[in-house]
């Protein structure tokens, strides 16, 4: 078993910290009653899950915009900071949200580059549907590198929810997000 492979096994079954970032989210898009207005965005977030291994080979910093860590540095400490931060962060800032596999969250947030040409052949493989947009097709493509574990998303158009693991979606929009549980 290679370092990588031991690295991912660790975290493949933190559940709990899946389910806090999807669900947070989800609450987002939920708790915002504006998406039909006409020229209104709504909360919009990108979360990259990585295993703690080094993820600047493939982001660069996005310029001033940062993850509060004095308010909530570690997503499962308490749902309630984060999700009041995430949706801060939501209206506020753009670009990824890097958090490792403990949970920790970095503070700097992230742009990530496309995959390079070696990597473009297993992209292109990937399927697009038409309504992806740029930061959905960003997700889905690093969702296939090594070291990242999921990547989940709200789309601040319509306010869908999306989880992202290797290579693989599952979508849900916003109509059927909490399922029999939704209010």
């Amino acid at each position: 078993m290679t370092d990588i492979d031991r690295v991912l096994e660790r975290y493949a079954t933190s559940q709990e910290l899946m389910d806090q970032i999807r669900y947070t989210a989800e609450s987002l898009s939920l708790g915002f009653d504006r998406w039909d207005e006409p020229h209104v965005s709504g909360p919009s977030l990108y979360f990259l899950v990585v295993a703690d291994l080094d993820f600047g080979e493939y982001t660069d910093p996005l310029g001033a915009n940062r993850w509060p860590v004095e308010r909530c540095r570690v997503v499962t400490d308490d749902a309630e900071d984060f999700t009041r931060v995430a949706g801060d962060v939501a209206f506020d800032c753009d670009g990824a949200v890097v958090v490792t596999g403990d949970g920790t969250i970095q503070e700097q947030m992230v742009r990530v580059r496309s995959p390079a040409t070696t990597e473009l052949a297993s992209a292109e493989e990937l399927d697009y549907p038409d309504w992806m947009g740029t930061k959905h097709l960003s997700a889905l493509e690093t969702s296939t590198r090594e070291g990242v574990l999921w990547a989940v998303t709200l789309s601040e158009e319509d306010g869908r929810v999306t989880t992202f693991i290797d290579g693989t979606y599952q979508d849900y929009p916003r109509d059927r997000i909490g399922g029999r549980w939704r209010p």
